[in-house]
């Protein structure tokens, strides 16, 4: 399907444009015909998933594929694990359509509306000290190159190019299919609470050791963090979910309706924001219970935000938040969003933000009407000063002669991106900020 003209903005009302015109491709073969077509009449051509990126990243002035028909399991092999599924294929259907498998995905992140895609290209992650993000369970990618073609990388086919193009920022060509390797399908516990901010921060290395799965929220205005942590139990481990009113009271009624409405207010009011956050953290984030494992990873955020994120190496998270901290405080900032700490496993993705390096991510957020510049630019230096990379799908202020100087596989990326994209079809102002041009 195509059609002319129409504006695209993506969730956070960040990001939008015009295109020339949108098309809905319904297979792979649909891909490759809309990048020749573009090819030849001189377009760029970018594709977009949710659209749940801050960044410019997936903005597309010459030719928007839109994604959402290209959803699907392609083929799963229960003996090993691996399971190819249609690069639009939104996070939130991927354990559906693995159940009668016996798999599930490794690791996810707290939100599961975007696309496969999207996800894998921008280095979205989970927390868990010993797990990587989302693209490290990438095995395999068939993508459609500028010159029209199907390139097809694994373990068979040009491996060497796997770390480049499993994360590779939608600037190396379209994603069609994406390989993952699955695991068993898995239960996990986990218990919610809340905890002295300084206790937790003081502890931070041993609890971060001590549980498979942990991260911590810390609402400005406030001394209590909410941690949250996890362990992996087998399927066949007995099941004690969140009642269903509870559950609604909790995630629904408060965490979205109510924080919703007070967010609003805070914006004409700013000083009912300190006030609700002591709120919160009495009411919320004391719980415990078990499920399978992608209704403990992943909540529903219907609030709209903006967010700028940071990975560090981990030995530099406490030190840094404690300059945020101090920020806030210093600025008189009245800041409606808790600031969230994550963690991740080292892994070899070239631009991944954990390339090289066992990490911690600190995530500022601003309710979407909020004009986050000032918050997020001091908080962006407190980062830099520390080692930070900065989430490719979130905002931030980073070109390409900063970015080059921390990550060891740049200029490599780059020199493979001339290689299949020589003419730029996939570019676009971000994509020229952050990789040149």
């Amino acid at each position: 399907m195509t059609r002319i003209g129409g504006t695209w903005q993506n969730w956070g009302r960040s990001a939008s444009v015009r295109p020339v015109r949108v098309e809905r491709p319904r297979s792979p073969e649909g891909v490759q015909r809309a990048v020749r077509a573009a090819v030849h009449q001189g377009l760029t051509i970018k594709a977009v998933g949710a659209g749940h990126s801050f960044t410019g990243i997936a903005v597309a002035p010459g030719v928007l594929l839109e994604l959402d028909d290209l959803q699907g399991l392609v083929s799963a092999d229960t003996s090993t694990g691996r399971v190819t599924l249609l690069a639009g294929t939104r996070l939130h259907r991927i354990p559906g359509l693995l159940a009668s498998y016996g798999l599930a995905m490794e690791n996810l992140g707290d939100i599961d509306r975007q696309s496969l895609a999207g996800a894998i290209s921008t280095g979205t992650h989970g927390t868990g000290a010993t797990f990587g993000g989302l693209a490290t369970q990438v095995v395999g990618v068939t993508l459609i190159t500028a010159a029209g073609e199907f390139l097809r990388i694994d373990e068979q086919s040009s491996p060497e190019l796997l770390p480049a193009v499993a994360l590779g920022l939608g600037a190396l060509g379209i994603i069609v299919e994406v390989t993952l390797q699955c695991v068993p399908t898995f239960v996990m516990h986990a218990v919610d609470e809340p905890a002295p901010l300084e206790d937790v921060l003081s502890s931070l290395d041993e609890r971060v050791a001590t549980a498979e799965h942990f991260e911590f929220y810390w609402f400005p205005h406030t001394d209590v963090a909410l941690t949250k942590r996890q362990s992996r139990l087998p399927e066949s481990a007995v099941r004690h979910p969140l009642p269903a009113v509870g559950k609604w009271v909790d995630e629904t009624l408060l965490a979205n309706g109510v924080y919703r409405v007070v967010c609003a207010a805070g914006q004409v009011v700013p000083a009912i924001t300190p006030p609700f956050s002591r709120l919160a953290v009495r009411l919320t984030g004391d719980r415990e219970y078990t499920d399978l494992s992608h209704r403990v990873l992943t909540q529903s955020r219907t609030v709209r935000f903006r967010e700028m994120e940071y990975a560090l190496p981990a030995g530099e998270v406490v030190a840094a938040f404690r300059e945020v901290q101090a920020l806030i405080a210093q600025r008189g900032w009245r800041i409606e969003f808790p600031i969230e700490v994550r963690f991740a496993a080292e892994d070899d993705r070239w631009l991944s933000t954990a390339y090289g390096r066992a990490s911690a991510y600190i995530a500022v957020h601003r309710y979407w009407r909020a004009d986050p510049t000032a918050y997020f630019e001091a908080v962006e230096r407190i980062m830099l000063d520390h080692g930070g990379r900065p989430h490719w799908g979130k905002l931030h202020t980073l070109d390409v002669e900063t970015l080059r100087e921390r990550y060891p596989r740049f200029d490599d990326f780059l020199a493979l991106r001339d290689r299949l994209d020589p003419d730029r079809r996939f570019a676009n102002r971000y994509l020229d900020r952050v990789l040149g041009r």
